[in-house]
């Protein structure tokens, strides 16, 4: 496979759910550098689409998908909501990677309010953070499993 395919899976799927960066950069031989990147940035491409084209897309989302009554307030609805009371759009960056998916971070930010330059401001911290966490998790976990033959 050529390397900008793999590049560009890499980055693809982390725009969907950051775990599948470091995955799958690893598994293709990439550096910790190079997967933290390219994971850092299939993140960010996905924050900012929804942080500049949110209200466009959840307009169609809603014109496409409204026929049915969903329910206001559920159990995770409100875990969102505390989340958002108690730290607000750093709380939202910080859980974003490992609990949320950028998509999913992203759009909560944004439907709770939160400032466009703000959302983006942490976000890059956190996802950053989390970028390098997790590549180094994944790549010295693995080496570790298969040290002690688990894989």
């Amino acid at each position: 496979m050529p390397l900008i395919l793999k590049y560009l899976i890499v980055f693809a799927l982390s725009a969907v759910k950051i775990i599948f960066g470091p995955t799958l950069g690893l598994a293709y031989g990439f550096s910790i550098i190079e997967t933290t990147l390219l994971s850092l940035g299939g993140m960010m491409t996905t924050v900012y689409l929804f942080s500049y084209f949110g209200p466009q897309m959840r307009r169609l989302t809603q014109r496409i998908f409204s026929k049915r009554k969903k329910k206001r307030f559920s159990k995770k609805t409100r875990r969102f909501a505390k989340i958002w009371r108690a730290y607000g759009v750093p709380g939202i960056a910080f859980f974003t990677p490992i609990l949320l998916s950028p998509p999913g971070g992203a759009i909560l930010a944004n439907a709770f309010g939160g400032k466009r330059g703000e959302i983006i401001k942490w976000m890059w911290i956190f996802g950053t953070l989390w970028s390098i966490i997790l590549t180094l998790l994944v790549k010295y976990a693995g080496d570790l499993l298969a040290e002690y033959g688990i894989i």
